[in-house]
């Protein structure tokens, strides 16, 4: 039983007492009426046998608990599976699974759930408060505290399976019951143990019975997909990326002013960076103003005494409106004066004069870091009280993190969650009267350390995001928000409306280690983050030893492309494979994720693997292959790294790597793809199952457009490349058409940007003409290369192949 007792709180909520049920009636329903679970009252206590239920099948005898052993289509999921264990059926391949506990009643309980041995495995794992990073293995023991996702390579099972030597999966998804948080872990014995918390001591159970969302495929991606929208349906509090609204700032470049300014961040750097972004050819049309822009105090930073690290996240809100940098006072005389007039004034300026088109600002959930300064004049009407944060035991078994800790040590200055729509309301409403045209929002996890006393972590973060979400729709246009450090699910399964969301640690230019971590997670993440918004691959420097490494990852990621490079300080040769000279970027159709083979494989410790990252275009497939060994070492890691690392490996690379690429290939696909290298622009012709090799340097990458080739009028096999100078060539294109009689053949191939097209060509074609005017252009008979120079300024084009 759940019950909520009443004490003092700080924000006096309603002091009767609440009885709070984990599990949802209609769930008992799916079983036979001889073997249901029945619920009493409020308490929810089990008049019914639950030994019956352990033991029943799944609806078309596909998941069975058995014997102790959890079995879906003959699969071993788990042995040894307790008898506390209980299974509500949902679909023919997937159920909830939860526990019951004979003792005390508590806000965190740990269950062993069974066994899991001699399986591949691969974990999504909050190793931070804020960030995941993957981990895989072979046993219950390699499964680490706080794992969000749990994917198995599925053992055993149906004869059919085996004959076609099919792969399976099974996916463990945990996910929120009621009040309660559920994550998974592992330990010693290599039992799978499940973790269920609600953040405060007063909200309490004894039990979660829909604690774990399991499910069964035959396909990786479709199987997260189909379980996202199972779980989208049966819990009703998060959607799905596919069905939100995305912001417009993703299709174009951007430019983000943390790593350009830190903390420093000023107006006249804001114009200098955007000005010399604009005179190489790269404009950015979409800009963060990230931290630096508010009205905050900092009690804990004196002037004339040394700087006290971590010190900077004891500051807190002053007033929702800018600091003196972004506006003038009024006793400042105009011609002395280095700060704009205010907020409006600059963001209306920089707009007119670069030609931005969005600009956001940065802001954390409660307002600051510190959050809102109890009793100054700005704040005091959202009540914020003093709250010093806890974290749970699973983020503390982990990797500590330097902002938590000092927020820990300073407090957070909590905005009453009876205000919080108000705050929003306001901020959002101040900003977009100054022109601004939407939001990123931070430190997002904050909520689960301060939910003591304010109805557990689940509710509260329910309530906030809530308002959030509420918020960012009535104030601003084309759901303009960025989530950032918001990886536990607390916030994934609250998010309705945000379509964005940062999925991995920061970017962190001078640290030679996470360069190729980076890439790895945020890869990985997507697996399980790209089901709910467009991971967000955060800021990169152009000119980096890594740039090159960072800029194929964002050209491949799905995502919007930004950097924060200091103002003069670019390389324009990598930036303009990334931006059109009219500051749009080619994004690609899905988040980028981990090609099937690597699923399984550590791509940064085993001293063997490359990592491929797999994603489509409107007509294209592209491939991203990255050499992500022995530049750094995974937190947490139990292990050392393997191999050395200044030597090279390789991979197979195949047109088979790239998911739903039926998408693209058509009815005229002769099942035959052209192949283009981006880093030696070499072009191959594969049949689609033939595998090739590709050999690479540590942080050294390439990146290959895959494209269909398709028979027209019987005779003529073509496949469109795109532009050959963009990373993502393939994301230039945006339709192909053709017309033809019996003697002559037509292509049409539409799109944008200019440079190099190129497209495979069985024959050389008669003419080319771009936009109705003749071009010439070339043909290379060792690979059957077409190109042509689509001329600058050409903003779209409709390129014509003549046979």
């Amino acid at each position: 039983m759940l019950a909520n007792t009443n004490t003092n709180t700080m924000f006096s909520p309603p002091t009767t007492t609440r009885f709070l049920q984990l599990n949802s009636p209609f769930s008992s329903f799916l079983l036979p009426s001889n073997q249901r679970v029945l619920y009493h009252g409020h308490g929810g206590r089990r008049l019914g046998r639950l030994q019956t239920s352990r033991q029943s099948m799944f609806l078309n005898t596909k998941p069975v608990l058995k014997d102790g052993t959890l079995s879906i289509n003959g699969k071993e999921a788990l042995t040894g599976v307790p008898d506390n264990v209980v299974i509500t059926p949902l679909t023919d391949s997937s159920a909830f699974v939860g526990a019951t506990s004979t003792g005390d009643a508590s806000s965190r309980l740990v269950f062993k759930l069974g066994v899991i041995e001699d399986v591949r495995l691969l974990c999504i794992f909050r190793f931070k408060i804020f960030w995941m990073i993957p981990r895989v293995g072979n046993s219950g023991s390699d499964i680490p505290i706080e794992t969000q996702m749990l994917l198995l390579e599925a053992r055993g099972g149906a004869e059919i399976d085996a004959k076609n030597k099919a792969t399976s999966y099974i996916i463990f998804l945990p996910v929120l019951d009621g009040e309660f948080r559920s994550s998974l872990q592992g330990n010693s014995l290599n039992e799978l143990q499940l973790c269920v918390e609600s953040g405060d001591p007063e909200i309490v159970t004894s039990e979660s019975l829909k604690a774990v969302f399991v499910n069964y495929g035959n396909h990786p991606f479709d199987l997260i997909k189909e379980s996202m929208k199972i779980l989208e349906q049966q819990l009703g509090t998060f959607s799905r990326r596919e069905t939100k609204q995305l912001p417009g700032m993703l299709d174009w470049f951007g430019w983000c002013t943390w790593d350009a300014f830190y903390f420093k961040v000023h107006p006249q750097g804001i114009k200098d960076g955007l000005k010399s972004l604009s005179q190489g050819g790269t404009p950015a049309k979409f800009l963060i103003i990230d931290d630096g822009w508010q009205d905050t105090i900092n009690e804990f930073q004196k002037e004339g005494e040394p700087f006290v690290e971590g010190s900077q996240h004891g500051g807190r809100l002053l007033s929702i409106e800018e600091n003196s940098k972004f506006r003038r006072t009024e006793n400042e005389p105009q011609s002395e004066a280095q700060a704009p007039s205010g907020l409006k004034d600059f963001v209306t300026d920089i707009k007119r004069t670069f030609g931005l088109k969005y600009v956001y600002v940065w802001h954390a959930l409660m307002g600051y870091w510190g959050g809102l300064q109890p009793n100054a004049l700005g704040t005091k009407k959202y009540n914020p009280k003093l709250r010093y944060p806890v974290q749970s035991p699973g983020n503390l078994a982990n990797m500590r993190d330097g902002s938590m800790d000092a927020m820990e040590k300073y407090g957070v200055g909590t905005i009453d969650p009876a205000k919080i729509s108000q705050f929003y309301d306001d901020l959002h409403k101040y900003l977009v009267s100054q022109d601004v045209d939407g939001v990123k929002v931070d430190v997002q996890n904050i909520l689960e350390t301060i939910s003591s006393g304010l109805g557990g972590r689940v509710s509260l973060t329910r309530r906030f995001q809530q308002a959030l979400e509420k918020s960012i729709a009535a104030n601003f246009e084309d759901n303009s928000i960025i989530c950032c450090m918001g990886q536990s699910t607390d916030s994934i399964y609250h998010s309705k409306r945000s379509a964005i969301t940062r999925a991995s640690d920061d970017y962190y230019p001078r640290n030679p280690t996470t360069q190729t971590l980076h890439i790895a997670s945020v890869a990985f993440n997507s697996i399980f983050l790209g089901e709910v918004f467009v991971p967000d691959w955060d800021m990169f420097y152009s000119k980096h030893y890594a740039a090159e490494f960072h800029a194929v990852a964002r050209a491949v990621g799905g995502c919007g492309v930004y950097v924060s490079d200091k103002p003069g300080q670019h390389d324009f040769k990598v930036l303009k494979r990334l931006v059109l000279p009219n500051g749009s970027v080619l994004r690609a159709k899905y988040p980028g994720r981990p090609t099937r083979d690597c699923l399984f494989d550590d791509p940064v410790m085993d001293g063997k693997s490359l990592l491929k990252i797999w994603n489509l275009n409107k007509c294209t497939g592209v491939l991203g292959v990255f050499n992500c060994q022995g530049a750094g070492i995974w937190p947490c890691s139990k292990t050392n790294a393997q191999g050395d690392p200044s030597s090279e490996l390789s991979v197979k690379v195949s047109p088979t790597d790239i998911e739903y690429f039926e998408e693209v290939s058509g009815n005229l696909w002769t099942g035959d793809c052209a192949v283009f290298s981006s880093n030696t622009g070499s072009l191959l012709r594969l049949p689609k199952e033939e595998k090739f090799d590709v050999t690479l340097k540590v942080l050294q990458c390439d990146v290959f457009t895959v494209s269909p080739i398709k028979v027209y009028n019987k005779k003529i096999q073509f496949a469109p490349i795109g532009l050959l100078n963009m990373y993502n060539s393939g994301g230039a294109i945006d339709a192909i058409d053709f017309f033809s009689d019996s003697s002559s053949c037509e292509i049409h191939v539409k799109g944008r940007g200019s440079g190099h097209f190129g497209a495979y060509s069985s024959t050389k074609p008669k003419s080319c003409s771009i936009n109705s005017k003749t071009e010439e252009f070339d043909f290379r008979d060792k690979d059957n290369l077409l190109t042509l120079i689509v001329p600058d300024r050409t903003s779209s084009w409709d390129i014509a192949i003549c046979y």
